[in-house]
């Protein structure tokens, strides 16, 4: 790749970008250093669901522009900030599981198609178990729909498209930076095709209808099927699945599309930029934090050893930035992992010490107002030991209050019905994250270190666009960075 020793961000002059998922933390970050590291791109199109341009302009206020990750930006410009906004960030109505992405306006497609130099695809459903139907039309179709609008963009330089790093399932060791193909599974199994998936997610809502099934039944047999679907071919949920899915239907049908993928592994707040901590919405790791200071968690399931490969909101998006630009109008595909725990792992018992540290100078307070003593948390090394530990503590004594309330004619159902919920709840988690609290794989980004490599050595690196994860010291980030940002900014 030949740079030329050109800025990065100035590659971006004068460019129009159409980003999806725009509402989304990742999105709002991108957009936030853009606009403050070039002012002078053109325009940037943000993709969202709405009923009309006054209703996105009414997110696009709301969900984006209000937010904090915005401070920096509207103090660098003062009472110029709403002027500026408004000439370059332009909302535009659709939805990426629609054809044409659901840009219904015939102007605006047209001027999409004839300003857009770089789309940026970020939009996707992350639930681990959402419903098949939707998460094929979001994660794979979708992925589709945004490649045949970029083929129809005129001058378009570059389609990247944010996948994650676990879509390689459960695999152990060194996982490399390779593509998936067409009817690739992880398992060896055969018969994989996305569009005998949407055939079947059709012929099963179609019987679910003609049982007359409600919303709630359709709903839990589309996630039951989305995870069925998923572990026959290998992968542990439907999220990574579609995701896979997505990447293979770009891969197949690009032609010859400038492409990079990008696949994060797990997003955590801001490290420097805008500023120190920022984040939106919350991720597993944010619960374990939470759930400790406020003194419920008792037990963790995992080995506290293990690598928990994270990676900071802002180098994620530094390293879109930096591949987007290294590879405009490279008629080929290049795929990323940006990632840690080849570079600079961290283990689960940084984040428990740091944890520790963080609530013992800062204390949450319980319902009543009085500060939470902060316990010993019981860690279960393996599924095992989990098991032993809920059929003593938890099945035994409400098998117990079952044999009581069917001797008490039903009186306690309200308690028994209420404890076999929590328990199923419980279980029901275990069964969706378990894979990842014995994860034993390790993200390589050798092509990323290539690129930083390569940057450094041609002069286009400069202190505004930072992503390399040997930088960071996680004890510190975590304890004065990532736990104050997600108390801050999540769990206010």
């Amino acid at each position: 790749m030949d740079l030329g020793g050109v800025p990065i961000m100035e590659s971006l002059y004068q460019k129009s970008i159409l980003v999806t998922g725009s509402t989304g933390f990742l999105a709002k970050v991108f957009v936030e250093k853009v606009l403050r590291e070039q002012p002078n791109v053109k325009k940037l199109f943000l993709l969202m669901r709405a009923t009309d341009t006054n209703t996105a302009a009414r997110r696009l206020q709301k969900e984006v522009i209000e937010k904090e990750v915005f401070t920096v930006l509207k103090e660098k410009l003062g009472k110029d900030f709403d002027s500026f906004i408004t000439n370059k960030v332009i909302p535009i109505v659709g939805d990426i599981a629609c054809e044409n992405l659901g840009v219904s306006n015939s102007d605006v497609r047209e001027e999409l198609w004839r300003e857009v130099d770089i789309i940026v695809n970020v939009a996707a459903t992350t639930n681990f178990d959402e419903r098949y139907d939707l998460s094929l039309n979001i994660n794979a179709l979708g992925a589709k729909h945004v490649l045949d609008f970029a083929k129809k963009c005129a001058k378009l330089e570059m389609l990247l498209h944010v996948s994650t790093a676990f879509v390689a399932g459960e695999r152990e060791g060194v996982i490399l930076e390779k593509p998936f193909y067409m009817g690739e599974s992880l398992n060896g199994r055969p018969g994989l095709d996305i569009e005998a998936e949407m055939k079947l997610v059709e012929g099963r809502l179609k019987e679910l209808c003609a049982y007359e099934a409600t919303e709630r039944a359709k709903t839990i047999a589309m996630k039951e099927l989305g995870m069925i679907r998923s572990r026959l071919f290998g992968w542990p949920n439907t999220y990574v699945f579609t995701k896979a899915l997505g990447e293979m239907l770009l891969l197949h049908s690009r032609e010859d599309l400038p492409l990079v993928i990008i696949r994060p592994t797990i997003i955590t707040s801001t490290y420097r930029e805008p500023f120190p901590g920022w984040i939106e919405g919350t991720r597993t790791i944010d619960s374990l934090i939470v759930g400790y200071g406020k003194g419920k968690l008792k037990c963790f399931l995992g080995d506290p050893t293990s690598t928990m490969d994270v990676i900071p909101g802002d180098m994620v998006v530094n390293a879109m930035i930096a591949t987007m630009v290294a590879h405009l109008n490279q008629r080929s595909e290049f795929l990323y992992h940006v990632s840690s725990s080849v570079q600079n792992p961290v283990h689960y018992y940084t984040l428990e010490s740091s944890g520790y540290q963080y609530f013992a100078k800062n204390p949450c307070k319980d319902k009543d107002g009085n500060l939470v003593k902060l316990g010993k948390v019981t860690v279960f090394p393996t599924m095992a030991s989990f098991q032993r530990y809920v059929t003593i503590r938890y099945r035994l004594p409400l098998k117990c209050l079952y044999m009581v309330n069917t001797a008490a004619c039903k009186l306690l159902q309200p308690l028994y019905n209420d404890l076999d919920r929590k328990l199923n709840f419980v279980l029901r988690l275990i069964d969706i994250y378990g894979p990842y609290l014995f994860f034993r794989g390790r993200f390589d980004d050798l092509n990323l270190e290539q690129l930083r490599t390569t940057m450094r050595a041609d002069g286009a690196v400069t202190d505004m666009l930072g992503f390399d994860p040997k930088c960071i010291d996680w004890d510190d980030y975590f304890l004065n960075v990532h736990i104050p940002g997600v108390m801050k900014h999540v769990f206010k």
